[in-house]
């Protein structure tokens, strides 16, 4: 094909030669299906002789009780494959989303502590308390202080060595 658009008149004529095409499909599938349903009937449902004595009538309307019988039985077979098929089709559903599996729903932060929880499962029976701290005992800590040394001093800090030298030297 070649690089040049369409004109829009070029494409507008082709379009509706296309829906004319269609809506003549259309209108040649309404005739088929009347002409169908002609022939079914009256392959199916032959006319009844409305002409003759009593007993004649009567045997016309036995005929068409079990014609009505038989169509009422084919209606119910088919009926209830329908049934089977949609029930089919919804276990099938079921079981497709199941193996892709059902998302879940991201869980919102709750900020609870223990006993408000066990107070939420288990309503006013809840007697425990969770506060470990509560039961402990108190203990003071014992803070060292230790000596803040000059940093720049580090004379002092040989002579005390060379105390403890002597210590150990005079024993």
């Amino acid at each position: 094909m070649s690089d040049k658009k369409m004109s829009s008149s070029r494409r507008h004529h082709l379009k509706s030669l296309i829906l004319h095409i269609a809506f003549a499909w259309i209108e040649q599938e309404k005739k088929d299906l009347v002409v169908t349903k002609q022939a079914y009937m009256a392959e199916h449902c032959v006319r009844p002789s409305m002409s003759g004595d009593q007993a004649a009538l009567m045997e016309t309307c036995r005929k068409l009780n079990a014609l009505i019988e038989k169509v009422d039985e084919e209606r119910y077979d088919m009926e209830a494959k329908v049934n089977k098929a949609d029930k089919e089709i919804e276990d099938l559903k079921i079981k497709v989303i199941d193996l892709a599996g059902v998302k879940k729903p991201a869980l919102k932060k709750v900020r609870m502590s223990a006993d408000a929880m066990l107070k939420a499962l288990l309503g006013s029976k809840h007697t425990v308390n969770m506060e470990l701290r509560a039961n402990l005992k108190q203990v003071k800590k014992e803070v060292k202080e230790e000596p803040a040394e000059a940093v720049g001093d580090w004379r002092k800090n040989i002579e005390d060595k060379a105390d403890r030298k002597k210590m150990f030297e005079t024993s």
